[in-house]
């Protein structure tokens, strides 16, 4: 019993060990790799997209937000807006923002 108990209590620790170092810090770089076929690597566009890198964060989340809510147009950025939570979101455009533009 008391085995039982120091093993739940173990196993509980390290749950709330794992939430406490907070979300993957390559959520964002991970999430991007995505986008890449479009908007190039690291959302450096060649290919007459928009280019993502070096964008303001805040631009970066009100759009995706925008496709996500159908406020923007596109073709297929609103479909695949609907496939990212508000954390990743934030992610990608806090990955997007750090990368430096052509």
């Amino acid at each position: 019993m008391i085995r039982n108990v120091l093993a739940a209590t173990l196993a509980s620790g390290f749950a709330l060990s794992a939430l406490a170092q907070g979300a993957d810090p390559n959520l964002g770089r991970n999430l991007a790799a995505a986008c890449a076929n479009c908007h190039g690597t690291n959302g450096v566009s060649q290919q007459g997209m928009s280019n993502l890198a070096g964008q303001q964060r805040d631009y970066l989340v009100q759009q995706m937000q925008d496709f996500r809510a159908g406020k923007r147009p596109a073709t297929i950025m609103h479909q695949i807006a609907k496939g990212y939570s508000d954390e990743q979101i934030d992610a990608l455009a806090a990955y997007f923002s750090a990368q430096k533009s052509r």
